[in-house]
């Protein structure tokens, strides 16, 4: 399974436990999964560090939106970073850019100092850069090991096209790790004509909550999505995934 990396991002240890059932071999943790993920508590990293075994990267990420930070903002992910590490995260998630639309490498570095022998994970923020190309090498110079990216396009599905030219491209120098839309039929399409093998996948569900009494007129959040509803890791989901990559594995292998 060396070939093959299943990542579960989880925003609850009700999710971390149940991927980690299912199969997952890392988990990336944050907080509101559902405005894209921001940067988690501590009370929810140790309870989640204490109840999985596998590695686990923590985003680090202030405030939705756009990812060019002000230094405040900035220091805020310095210092979270550190902090989690201290605490034992196995690598960091982040993302800076340039008003320009330029990576941020300076911002990048500083990062990674911080982060220290752990791995570091630059996310999203690739998706909506200048110029993917440019900021694949230097991404790799700022020394991440790890690009999540959908290939510039709102699913990985969309995007495959530039994900091949991506991984054709990082020659085995960093890893391209497809993510967005990522469920075992696109995982198995992205295997097949890209050469894809590494995934991040949430799996999630919406669960409905236990409130009997419900004010259903009243909303608190962003419109569209409901007050009652709770999204969740589905363990089966996890597992179906982890299968696909047990078979492609044992396909290379006899290969």
């Amino acid at each position: 399974m060396k070939d093959y990396i299943l990542e579960v991002c989880v925003d609850s240890v009700e999710s971390a436990i149940a991927a980690v059932r299912g199969g997952a071999q890392r988990l990336e943790l944050c907080a509101n999964l559902v405005i894209g993920g921001t940067t988690p508590g501590v009370s929810q990293f140790k309870q989640i560090r204490k109840a999985c075994d596998i590695p686990i990267n923590v985003l680090v990420r202030p405030r939705y939106g756009d990812f060019l930070y002000t230094d405040y903002e900035f220091q805020m992910i310095t210092e979270d970073a550190r902090m989690f590490r201290e605490l034992g995260a196995d690598g960091i998630v982040a993302g800076f850019l340039k008003a320009d639309g330029n990576l941020d490498v300076e911002r990048l570095k500083v990062l990674k100092e911080k982060v220290g022998n752990g791995s570091m994970t630059l996310h999203r923020a690739f998706d909506v850069c200048r110029d993917p190309y440019k900021s694949l090498e230097e991404a790799i110079d700022a020394g991440a090991d790890t690009i999540l990216t959908s290939g510039q396009q709102n699913t990985c599905f969309e995007g495959r096209e530039l994900l091949g030219e991506l991984i054709r491209k990082a020659e085995g120098r960093i890893d391209i790790m497809a993510g967005s839309g990522v469920n075992v039929s696109t995982m198995a399409c992205l295997m097949d004509e890209i050469g894809a093998r590494i995934f991040h996948m949430s799996g999630k569900e919406i669960v409905d909550s236990g409130m009997i009494y419900r004010k259903e007129n009243v909303s608190m959040g962003i419109p569209g999505i409901g007050e009652y509803d709770i999204f969740r890791t589905r363990e089966e989901e996890i597992r179906q995934a982890k299968k696909l990559m047990e078979e492609k594995a044992c396909l290379r292998k006899n290969v």
